[in-house]
């Protein structure tokens, strides 16, 4: 049992990768390989879990077009769009008030 949505919320999309690839598929499908390129900090390991728990949770679907795999948002993923688009806005004002630099996408 939860006690506020948000902890909810946060078990299913928390954590940096998972909120980033979905922050990505937001945009549109990506190939497997491009989608790797757009996160290079995380493993292999790493991002073929991540990828897989988007997909257990409903968010992420998996699509085989030989000879690659694409993934795209779900009707449940696309329904994050704008809660992921308010923490993109606020993460551009955070890193502008803060001088942080945020590689182009």
């Amino acid at each position: 049992m939860y006690h506020c949505p948000v902890e909810l919320a946060l078990d299913v999309i928390g954590g940096k990768w998972r909120a980033v690839l979905l922050a990505h598929l937001k945009e549109r499908p990506h190939f497997y390989g491009e989608l790797r390129r757009k996160v290079p900090g995380i493993s292999e390991k790493m991002f073929g879990q991540r990828l897989r728990e988007l997909q257990d949770a409903g968010l992420v679907a998996r699509r085989e077009v030989p000879p690659n795999v694409e993934y795209s948002l779900t009707e449940e993923g696309r329904s994050l769009g704008p809660a992921l688009q308010a923490l993109y806005d606020w993460g551009v004002r955070r890193a502008s008030r803060t001088g942080v630099d945020i590689a182009p996408l």
